[in-house]
């Protein structure tokens, strides 16, 4: 007579599988969470640094543009004051002047029908648009 061997519970030695699989996935969820949790907070703080840059590129666009309205109001027809050097906030302006066929032209020519500044600082770049046919000469 043969003997039959009795079978074996195999539920006992794969218990410890599903507590290990349960704490990988655990694991994995944290990483995850705190990864993209870095990120955003490293996206904030750029954006905070850009803030301030951006604030700085916009107020040097907004001397270029002044700087383009005197230039065709109070200097029309002789050499232009040289740009406003913004060396101590680290920005830095560039005006070009167009007459109406889009030619670049001098700013104080009576023919520069509008102008663009552009301010730098950092990263950022801003730019403001300024219409000498729509301007007024007079403060109102």
């Amino acid at each position: 007579m043969k003997k039959i061997a009795p079978k074996q519970d195999l539920r006992g030695s794969r218990s410890g599988q599903a507590m290990l699989l349960a704490v990988l996935m655990l694991g994995a969820t944290m990483l995850g969470a705190t990864t993209i949790a870095g990120l955003l907070m490293a996206y904030q703080i750029r954006q905070t640094t850009n803030f301030a840059d951006s604030a700085k590129s916009i107020f040097a666009a907004d001397s270029g543009t002044e700087w383009a309205l005197y230039n065709y109001f109070q200097n029309s027809g002789q050499a232009p004051t040289p740009l406003p050097v913004l060396s101590s906030s680290g920005a830095s302006t560039s005006v070009t002047c167009y007459d109406s066929s889009s030619t670049p032209s001098s700013c104080t020519a009576s023919s520069s029908a509008y102008g663009i500044a552009a301010g730098m600082s950092g990263g950022t770049r801003r730019a403001f648009f300024v219409d000498f046919v729509g301007a007024t000469g007079t403060l109102p």
